[in-house]
């Protein structure tokens, strides 16, 4: 009897209401280190790169596959707004899922541990993060208030204690710090450390960044409410064909901030970490950086500055606001983000028309293993 105790599985949390997107262009050995965590979820695997090439998927996971040849045959002409030979390929996963919740993260991440080396359930602490409230308009000094053993610090006031709804949580990393191919150039070594005798290490705390305030989001270890801010987490135009690659998830970022505030949502980061195990080369980082490094400094203040109308009282609304004002004013930079502009007004689309009743019957994937 206590041998078949230990044996069962503890219930996950949402099972039935998260999906969890891996954009790969390997095969997916990585999940057998996942295995106890996501076994018992449904996973949306999009694979990007040349689509006759079979990547192998280890036995006993409940899976969607998706490659370039269904992402085209799906949407047809508005397949154009899916990044190609780039990690943004993974908003298509978002689209196509039926779940309220998304769980995405890069097949070169592992669980990673907490200081007492104990493996962390990086899924489980995302579920928590977006299920309790977040405080985006007035800081609270003890970081997250809802968390076991926090609470309001005093001066915070009462008429804000109820919070606000979360609509994405940020997780981080240890191991290879997420930098820049000009930071990577000069930190080769530099390493974030479950330990406490270095100066990048774990911290043991989740924090709402507060509102009207923009972050560089990484999309490798991050949760979001589908149902609540889906139609904004568009991770750009970015890969083959483009003149800039690897600002996907900040492009992401900066938008879902901009909305998250003007619809009164939180943004939490912090907690969970996951073990990134792979540093990329960072001058093939570089060329695709180039341009976005000078172009940052543009788009940044342009979202800082960036007010959207009252009468945009949705998602979809705010985000086609969005796409107006970069074509507007960052068409000016680069003709690139004038077809950036288009194409996020193609994602809307697709978007609306796939998650129609009559489009989820477009949705049926290349490989489906129960």
């Amino acid at each position: 009897m206590a041998q078949l105790y230990y044996s069962m599985k503890p219930t996950p949390m949402l099972k039935d209401e998260l999906d969890i997107v891996i954009p790969t262009i390997r095969n997916l050995d990585f999940l057998e280190r996942w295995r106890p965590f996501f076994e018992q979820y449904h996973l949306i695997i999009v694979q990007d790169g040349d689509p006759s090439k079979a990547i192998k998927i280890p036995e006993g996971f409940d899976y969607e596959l998706y490659n370039r040849n269904d992402i085209n045959r799906i949407l047809g002409s508005k397949a154009s707004c899916i990044s190609f030979k780039d990690s943004a390929c993974r908003c298509f996963g978002y689209m196509v899922s039926k779940k309220k919740y998304i769980y995405t993260i890069d097949d070169d991440c592992f669980v990673a541990k907490d200081p007492s080396g104990k493996e962390i359930n990086a899924l489980e602490q995302h579920i928590k993060n977006l299920l309790s409230p977040s405080t985006p308009d007035f800081f609270n000094t003890l970081y997250d208030p809802y968390r076991d053993g926090a609470d309001f610090v005093r001066g915070y006031p009462f008429s804000m204690r109820e919070g606000a709804i979360t609509a994405v949580s940020h997780g981080l990393w240890l191991n290879i710090p997420d930098y820049d191919a000009p930071t990577q150039l000069v930190k080769p070594l530099e390493r974030n450390s479950r330990k406490f005798d270095f100066s990048l290490r774990y911290v043991d705390a989740v924090m709402t960044i507060p509102k009207g305030t923009l972050f560089p989001m990484c999309g490798m270890n991050l949760a979001f409410d589908r149902e609540l801010i889906g139609p904004a987490m568009y991770f750009g135009l970015m890969g083959d064909g483009q003149p800039i690659g690897r600002y996907d998830d900040m492009w992401a970022g900066w938008c879902v901030k901009v909305i998250c505030d003007h619809m009164g949502w939180g943004v939490k980061t912090g907690l969970p970490y996951i073990w990134h195990s792979k540093a990329s080369n960072p001058f093939v980082n570089l060329k695709k950086e180039y341009n976005g490094i000078f172009w940052q400094e543009e788009a940044i203040p342009f979202f800082q500055s960036v007010t959207l109308p009252k009468e945009c009282t949705s998602v979809q609304q705010c985000y086609l606001e969005l796409a107006r004002l970069v074509k507007e004013k960052l068409g000016k930079v680069d003709p690139y983000f004038n077809k950036l502009a288009v194409e996020m007004v193609t994602w809307i689309e697709a978007w609306e028309e796939l998650n129609s009743p009559k489009g989820t019957e477009a949705k049926a994937p290349n490989g489906k293993k129960k």
